[in-house]
């Protein structure tokens, strides 16, 4: 199963400092994390994402590569995730297999989650559902899509964009499967406790 907190890294160039935040994630109980740099370059991203898969493998956790389906495959990685612009949808679910993950974002756009089932998306991404801080200005989807999709396609859905402990549980009360978050996360003053936080937001819902 998909669910609960999918922790997103954030745009960091000391690998040492973004190893220490991720780590402290993992001990939170994350279990799906998205290795994302855009402004890394290629060596860099390369250096980042390696270390950052031998860290989720020792804390049993699963690392996603975000649009890099090169750099996922050669790292032996357990998924990527694409946008609009990241490549053909249908072949990176050829060259996955059955054994990779494979997310979409499909911002507000419901056609492009049928899309993405149709070629074997594992999740589809919507967002954003608030302001986010890493992408101002990013269309805002309705809150009532992820119930939508779900229904439709049955298919995780994943809800990013502006996610805070405060609002979180209206994207869980709303149907969200997975919260990609990054800033709320990975700038906490408490990192560790922050991701224990939302992981006790899912383990509510499993109880109630």
């Amino acid at each position: 199963m998909l669910d609960g907190l999918y922790a997103v890294t954030p745009d960091l160039a000391d690998t040492a400092d973004m190893l220490r935040r991720a780590e402290q994630v993992l001990l939170g109980g994350v279990r799906l994390v998205q290795y994302r740099n855009k402004p890394a370059d290629a060596a860099l991203r390369r250096e980042q994402a390696a270390a950052l898969l031998a860290l989720c493998r020792r804390h049993g956790a699963r690392l996603v590569v975000n649009d890099d389906l090169p750099l996922a495959l050669s790292l032996g990685a357990d998924g990527v995730h694409l946008g609009r612009e990241d490549g053909d949808l249908a072949a990176a679910r050829a060259v996955l297999g059955a054994g990779r993950l494979l997310g979409v974002s499909c911002y507000d756009e419901l056609e492009r989650a049928r899309e993405a089932k149709r070629v074997g998306a594992d999740y589809v991404a919507f967002g954003s559902f608030f302001a986010s801080p890493t992408k101002p200005a990013a269309v805002r989807a309705p809150l009532g899509l992820p119930a939508a999709a779900k229904a439709e396609l049955g298919l995780p859905v994943c809800a990013i964009g502006g996610i805070t402990l405060q609002n979180a549980p209206q994207l869980i009360d709303a149907g969200a499967d997975l919260l990609a978050v990054i800033s709320d996360l990975f700038e906490a003053p408490d990192i560790r406790a922050r991701a224990a936080a939302y992981t006790s937001l899912f383990s509510e819902r499993a109880t109630s």
